[in-house]
């Protein structure tokens, strides 16, 4: 791997995010008019509320991708029980792809999970992101349709859970 994994520092912020903003509305899934767009690029709300680990190379590039992750029960957690840990708004550089940069943000999360003793992870994801559902279910986690929700009319989520 050439990247590193840890907690986003103060001059991460602005890589990430321009990286959320890019992989969610430059790919098609936010519009840019949406709400949820200054959500996305707000990385330091993320980081002083929940968890916002990045992905940066050592070599002084950067960072290559980002994930929010919360505990259940906490203001950045929709679908994670309190005894969950949650994945939100995972990005990576669309010049990062094809390095397991998301997959091993993902593992991060899993890793960070266990540390606090939870019991599993659940987060929601859109249909259409199938490329993220196979790094989703490679690193073990499991469709949950019982699980699925919507925010609302219109805005179908689909749930991947793992326990531990």
């Amino acid at each position: 791997m050439d990247f590193l994994i840890r907690q986003a520092l103060p001059e991460d912020l602005a890589d990430a995010d321009r990286i959320t903003v890019e992989a969610f509305v430059g790919d098609g899934y936010t519009k840019p008019t949406s709400g949820y767009v200054e959500q996305l690029r707000d990385a330091g709300r993320r980081a002083r509320e929940a968890e916002l680990l990045v992905a940066v190379d050592p070599a002084g590039a950067g960072v290559l991708g980002c994930v929010t992750f919360a505990v259940g029960g906490t203001a950045w957690a929709d679908i994670a029980s309190p005894r969950e840990g949650e994945i939100r708004m995972l990005a990576t550089a669309a010049a990062s792809r094809g390095r397991g940069v998301g997959e091993a943000l993902v593992r991060a999360t899993v890793t960070r999970s266990r540390d606090l003793g939870l019991a599993g992870m659940a987060f929601s994801t859109r249909p259409e992101m199938t490329a993220a559902h196979r790094v989703y279910e490679r690193v073990g986690f499991r469709r949950t349709p019982e699980r699925d929700w919507a925010p609302y009319p219109g805005m179908d989520l689909m749930v991947y859970t793992m326990a531990f």
